[in-house]
């Protein structure tokens, strides 16, 4: 299994790596409708669909990410401010700072099939469009926004393997805890911090370098919310992983599942300093 894993890793680093740096912007938008595509298919199955429902919604997902993306001048190779990505990050934002928060308190579940095709919507599409929007302003920034969700999975990992004393959310997801969230934390902030030394702190006003402490924390408390958001509904769903698709690393969700959270505040974030 473990070798599996690390072979599954590799492939996988490698595959995204030489999609995000030699894709053209309308290729690396067709890439990105095809991840939500598949992230919607397993949706389906958290959500309980039908089979032909799972089929329906997959498609409907991945085109409608694929037409707003084309709407919004994301594959034309230039950083948009399209009117059409607010609303949708701003949604996307709501839903996992007030929302989710008040869903996990409250262990909802995805009671019909209505309310799994509204949220699997909100979820997927917002990030998947993200996705695109951040790769415009170059590889290396979205790699950097990707990163620092990566830090967070890792350092909570060893911190709260070394200090875990006090359970995050036990009737969630028994493994997470409080010091692996601090050292979440800690990791991401200082991670923020050393990117912006690299590009220097004489490049940003003075209230960016102050409010980024805040802003890094708070990224990183998105993050460990869509991790348990998407922790709960197997839960309920009775399954491991959302999928099989990556052998050793379940499916397209369980690879995604912080980023889905945190790549539609980055994107919402970018169209705000970009006013």
């Amino acid at each position: 299994m473990l070798r599996t894993r690390i072979i599954t890793a590799f492939v996988l680093l490698f595959g995204l790596l030489a999609a995000l740096f030699l894709l053209p912007s309308a290729g690396w938008l067709v890439f990105c409708a095809l991840v939500c595509g598949g992230a919607a298919w397993e949706w389906g199955a958290l959500a309980r669909f039908a089979p032909a429902l799972r089929i329906v919604f997959a498609l409907f997902t991945g085109s409608f990410c694929l037409i707003t993306g084309a709407l919004a001048g994301l594959g034309a190779g230039n950083v948009p401010a399209a009117p059409v990505l607010v609303p949708l990050y701003l949604v996307s934002a709501l839903f996992w700072v007030l929302c989710v928060p008040l869903w996990l308190r409250g262990k909802w579940s995805l009671s019909s099939v209505g309310v799994g095709a509204v949220v699997g919507l909100v979820v997927m599409v917002p990030p998947a469009l993200a996705l695109a929007h951040l790769r415009e302003l170059g590889p290396w920034f979205l790699l950097g926004v990707m990163a620092m969700v990566w830090i967070a999975d890792i350092a909570a990992y060893f911190s709260g393997r070394a200090f875990g004393r006090h359970k995050l959310a036990p009737a969630i997801s028994p493994g997470k805890t409080w010091e692996g969230a601090f050292g979440a934390a800690l990791g991401v902030t200082v991670f923020g911090y050393l990117l912006l030394g690299v590009v220097g702190f004489d490049a940003f006003p003075a209230w960016v370098v102050y409010l980024a402490l805040p802003a890094l924390i708070g990224f990183t408390a998105v993050s460990i919310i869509g991790d348990l958001f998407e922790s709960l509904l197997k839960r309920q769903a009775g399954m491991k992983d959302s999928g099989s698709v990556l052998p050793g690393h379940g499916g397209i969700l369980d690879r995604i599942d912080s980023l889905t959270s945190t790549l539609p505040m980055a994107g919402l974030l970018l169209l705000w300093l970009a006013r």
